[in-house]
């Protein structure tokens, strides 16, 4: 799969759902999101349970909005930060639906939605699917930094992990019970480790930015296409010092994204009343900001046509001490609109 996948029947996204934390709804998009709560905790007693608990708020609320139930799920795809994607498999792993994890870092939830169409296309056997996302920043700073209690400094390019997750159930498009105005997932890219040499923990986005240029790159030469016949080109996390690195990269390769370029990580926060440095991260940073904010867009026909390409850095602190350096990823989906999408 060197090139552009084309799926012979489109997927729908028929039903998706956001949760986050005190800090992410009390951001620009606060009031978008599904659910949200103020203790960051989700009924749980440690940072790790809180996430675990987050994956099954968001899934069943996803589940609520379809009025379905958790058996009318054929496949689950799910990841996490946390070693071994524990929230997702002890959160909505448990769940009885049949579980395949991931990792793709703060990609994950790009990842799973293109894998989701594949299955969808590939096996009769599967007719509906869930992908989920999430992160806590609580969790993730114990497992990847140091813990919140230790108080380090954060240098300027640092990124602030979203306690954020993201629900998205799949179907065939031509399944007569969907609404036509579901937007589908009509294409995917997968992207490739790209090393940038990078070894600083505290800037994924110069990690991450390489792994963008390179899936955008593909995309346009492959695909015969222009970035004017997308309305946003949408980047996971790449937060602002990724995104501005990413504008160079691209231009030096001749390409300008004239204005269409949106970063999930740069719209989740208010960098003025809210001391994020570089912008957001995490898995379900992209993941929030895609249910929440650019689906709707999509079902209410605001938008047409998006690349949607979330970016992760793939990274282990035994290999940063050890002097490695940080890949980054960024597989994408071709995001339409089912009301009145289709190139422009």
């Amino acid at each position: 799969m060197r090139t552009v996948i084309r799926f012979r029947t489109p997927v729908s996204v028929y039903a998706r759902a956001s949760a986050v934390g005190k800090t992410e709804a009390e951001g620009p998009l606060g009031a978008l999101f599904d659910f949200h709560d103020e203790t960051d905790r989700f009924g749980a007693d440690t940072w790790e349970t809180s996430e675990e608990s987050l994956s099954r708020t968001v899934l069943n609320l996803a589940l609520a909005r379809a009025k379905q139930s958790q058996d009318e799920i054929d496949l689950l795809f799910s990841g996490d930060l946390q070693n071994q994607c524990v929230a997702s498999s002890a959160g909505c792993g448990s769940m009885g639906i049949p579980y395949l994890g991931l990792y793709g870092a703060c990609s994950t939830s790009c990842e799973g939605l293109a894998l989701a169409a594949l299955a969808l296309n590939a096996a009769k056997e599967v007719s509906r699917a869930a992908v989920v996302t999430t992160s806590h920043n609580a969790a993730a700073e114990r497992q990847f930094r140091l813990p919140l209690e230790y108080g380090g400094q954060r240098p300027p390019t640092s990124q602030w992990t979203a306690t954020a997750g993201g629900a998205f159930l799949l179907a065939r498009a031509d399944e007569p019970s969907l609404s036509p105005s579901a937007p589908r997932i009509t294409g995917a890219l997968i992207g490739r480790a790209i090393d940038g040499g990078v070894k600083d923990a505290a800037n994924m986005g110069a990690a991450m930015a390489p792994a963008a240029a390179d899936t955008i790159l593909r995309f346009f030469s492959e695909s015969g296409e222009r970035p004017a016949d997308y309305d946003r080109i949408v980047t996971g996390d790449l937060g602002t010092e990724g995104s501005s690195l990413l504008s160079e990269l691209l231009r030096e390769n001749g390409l300008d994204l004239a204005g269409r370029h949106r970063d999930c990580g740069v719209l989740l926060f208010d960098p003025l009343k809210t001391d994020v440095h570089a912008g957001g991260s995490g898995c379900g940073c992209s993941a929030s900001v895609l249910s929440a904010l650019f689906l709707p867009a999509l079902e209410r026909g605001e938008l047409h046509r998006i690349l949607f390409l979330a970016t992760g850095a793939l990274m282990s602190p035994s290999n940063l001490l050890q002097g490695g350096t940080i890949l980054g990823i960024a597989p994408l989906v071709v995001l339409e609109s089912g009301n009145g999408g289709g190139k422009k």
